[in-house]
């Protein structure tokens, strides 16, 4: 007797993998829209069902004008990537795509620069003494 597709381990993570793979590679060949410039995309999340996967995205510039820009282009090509990501992928459900900015490596920066601040005060007072 055939299993049932979910029984396969890490299945959904794998094709978030795949998708995130080929997102990026038709987001840097394909798309041609100007307002999506240089991007990473960081991850990719499934839902149980495949009907939705939401991207994160990060970019060189963090200014909101450049990432509302960027993330309006993406919402707009959403649907041509989609169809392509179809042509690569065989699985029975294409998720629907739903840009996020990431800002967790913006956020990680600023915490090391913290962490690196209250390291040289600590040895700043550690030298006085």
């Amino acid at each position: 007797m055939v299993k049932h597709s979910k029984s396969i381990p890490g299945r959904g993570q794998r094709v978030a993998d795949q998708i995130q793979k080929d997102l990026a590679e038709l987001i840097a060949m394909e798309l041609k829209d100007p307002r999506v410039g240089m991007i990473t995309l960081t991850e990719v999340q499934l839902t149980p069902d495949y009907a939705h996967a939401k991207v994160f995205f990060t970019m060189l510039i963090d200014d909101e004008a450049a990432v509302q820009n960027t993330l309006q282009g993406l919402r707009k090509a959403a649907g041509f990537l989609r169809a392509h990501l179809g042509r690569r992928l065989h699985i029975h459900t294409l998720p629907e795509l739903h840009f996020v900015h990431d800002i967790s490596p913006s956020r990680g920066a600023a915490l090391s620069k913290l962490i690196d601040e209250a390291n040289a005060s600590r040895a700043k007072d550690a030298d006085e003494q």
